[in-house]
């Protein structure tokens, strides 16, 4: 089973997501067979490049919100990634352009470490509030996740796999996802949002019985 996920790095419902995603595939008895790969989206692509500004700042002057009205809203995902194991900190978090987080990725998946890139950037962002434009932070991360500093080098201060990242968003495009985590099964099936393990659970089953019927 081919399961694509398009998610953006800056996102605290993708990585609630993803956890509940391997949640529900830690009880599917078909999980061996799964291949998840990890596609790129931009939650704000006209955020300025270079800009960087704090993500309780960004998420007033977006909604229109009072500061207490912002923490109630940081709160209340906080709370959910902690069901999950998840320690955000959102008050420090920063926002910016996830363009080069993105070429990052699609590097880590020449080299068969996408998951592990992914995982690591949205782990950067949420938890650890690290700078994700950061030309010296994103090389550091891809070695972490098991990438050649030399070529992570290259790639991050040039323009390496920039029109890879465009094509996933184009893809999000015309499927017609509007935000993410957006989940896509076999090309078949999909889910949008951080649903429940319950419905990616019943989304594997429908997926994969759907594939066995189809075969020759």
């Amino acid at each position: 089973m081919h399961i694509e996920v398009w998610s953006d790095v800056v996102c605290p419902w993708c990585y609630i997501g993803k956890r509940r995603l391997e949640r529900a595939l830690d009880r599917f008895e078909h999980a061996e067979e799964v291949d998840i790969v990890w596609r790129s989206f931009q939650l704000d692509p006209t955020f300025p490049r270079g800009v960087r500004q704090p993500v309780p700042e960004m998420l007033a002057k977006k909604t229109g919100g009072t500061p207490d009205q912002v923490r109630a809203m940081q709160a209340q995902v906080t709370a959910l990634a902690a069901q999950e194991g998840l320690a955000y900190d959102l008050e420090r978090s920063i926002m910016v352009n996830t363009i080069d987080a993105h070429r990052l990725t699609h590097l880590a998946k020449k080299h068969g470490r996408g998951a592990q890139a992914h995982e690591r950037l949205l782990r950067a962002q949420l938890i650890e509030a690290q700078t994700l434009d950061d030309t010296e932070t994103l090389i550091r991360l891809g070695v972490e996740a098991g990438l050649p500093e030399e070529e992570t080098r290259r790639v991050i201060t040039g323009q390496d796999h920039a029109e890879d990242v465009e094509a996933d968003i184009r893809e999000a495009r015309d499927l017609g996802v509007t935000g993410v985590p957006f989940f896509v099964f076999n090309r078949t099936y999909a889910v949008s949002g951080a649903q429940s393990d319950e419905t990616f659970l019943t989304a594997l089953a429908t997926a994969h019985e759907h594939a066995g019927t189809s075969a020759p």
